[in-house]
């Protein structure tokens, strides 16, 4: 999870408001910082922590120019934030009217798109996927990326994309996703 001292740089130490948390699902100790840019069509970061031990509950990061919003939630946190949500009847996948958070699990991944939306450039909205794959399908993989020209990036991407229409399309079924490659290497990828 992102630190409190990344999300500092990343808005230069630039805090415009800040306020206790209103939720019970991280804490009593919960504080929530804003950085905007003061600008209707601009940019605003939020952080939410704890006062304590600094711990990071949750950062968010909203495009106004592009109506896009991203937003990273601790894993250690997130079961009691979705409990309290539905407690209180929020739909905490809404950002603002029409526009939904964009839940990232990598690091890198919102710091990269944090600092491109500071600058107003252009940015990818893709998002990083954590897979744990075991040795022999990366090493399997590897060489059908060289054999097919293209870089492992490229190849994962690929089968990845072709796996979530295989599931949308309803020609496979999560579970049988899941169970395949336990079955063949016994193991379950995080992103299914």
């Amino acid at each position: 999870m992102i630190t409190m001292k990344e999300w500092m740089e990343l808005v230069d130490y630039r805090i415009t408001e800040g306020s206790d948390f209103g939720w019970q699902c991280y804490g009593s100790n919960a504080y929530q910082l804003d950085s905007w840019n003061g600008e209707q069509d601009g940019h605003s970061f939020t952080i939410t922590f704890d006062t304590r031990d600094q711990t990071v509950y949750e950062v968010q990061a909203h495009d106004y120019v592009h109506n896009r919003a991203y937003r990273m939630v601790n894993p250690e946190f997130q079961k009691k934030m979705r409990k309290e949500a539905k407690r209180r009847d929020v739909d905490r996948a809404e950002a603002w009217e029409d526009v939904d958070y964009t839940d990232l699990e990598v690091d890198d991944d919102f710091i990269q798109k944090c600092l491109a939306i500071r600058a107003g450039e252009d940015y990818s909205t893709d998002i990083t996927v954590p897979v744990d794959l075991p040795d022999e399908l990366i090493l399997q993989a590897a060489i059908a990326a060289h054999e097919q020209n293209i870089t492992l990036n490229d190849y994962f991407n690929r089968a990845l994309k072709h796996l979530v229409d295989q599931v949308k399309s309803g020609e496979i079924t999560k579970k049988q996703a899941q169970a395949w490659m336990k079955d063949q290497y016994g193991t379950e990828p995080a992103a299914l």
